[in-house]
């Protein structure tokens, strides 16, 4: 059981590290709103990512048979909520500060509930993360065993691992926001993660 733990931090830590358009986004939201916005965010990644492992680990290879043919599809809309977001978060920096002061205006994923909802629905169009939980679990099955005890020990390292770093990554972009506290650095950080959630956007759909 701590073999399957032990993996589960390693598999959780190899599929969060590497920064894409989730953890751009994370920092963007911790960097223009406050951490706590930000680690809502950031546990909603952390639970897909759990709730993936959990998939991979009681269903293996059906699992990724079963993906395969809407991976083309989940892709397109991946990045058609990528771009959305991109131009959510370009139109509210750019837009007039009285406008900004109303709170009748407050949208988006300003506030914890909305952002954990809405990172955990786009971390779970990623179709390649449970392929990527899928191929770990079926190639490391005699540390994972094969009970429900080793899937939810891998799990609960997978959601542990995943956790840890993208609240690292909110922690972050609250110290930006904290460096950047006047309107034109707010707006540009909010530009610039515009920017590359939208190249990033670009590149989903381009599967590069």
């Amino acid at each position: 059981m701590t073999g399957a733990f032990l993996a589960g931090l390693v598999a959780g830590y190899g599929v969060a590290i590497p920064v894409g358009a989730i953890a751009i986004l994370i920092l963007g939201l911790s960097a223009r709103t406050s951490f706590r916005v930000g680690s809502s965010a950031a546990l909603g990644v952390a639970t897909a990512d759990g709730l993936y492992a959990a998939v991979a680990a009681l269903g293996g290879a059906a699992v990724a048979s079963m993906l395969a043919p809407f991976a083309g599809p989940l892709r397109l809309l991946a990045a058609a909520v990528l771009l959305a977001l991109a131009g959510l978060t370009a139109w509210r920096a750019l837009r007039p500060p009285a406008a900004t002061r109303q709170p009748s205006a407050r949208g988006g994923l300003d506030t914890p509930v909305r952002a954990f909802a809405a990172v955990l629905a786009l971390t779970l169009l990623n179709p390649a993360t449970v392929v990527y939980f899928v191929a770990l679990v079926l190639g490391r099955g005699d540390v994972l065993g094969s009970g429900p005890a080793g899937a939810v020990a891998f799990t609960a390292g997978v959601f542990l691992a995943s956790a840890s770093w993208q609240l690292l990554i909110a922690g972050g972009g609250t110290l930006i926001g904290r460096a950047l506290t006047g309107p034109r650095g707010r707006r540009f950080t909010a530009l610039l993660s515009a920017v590359i959630v939208a190249a990033l956007a670009v590149a989903t759909l381009l599967g590069v």
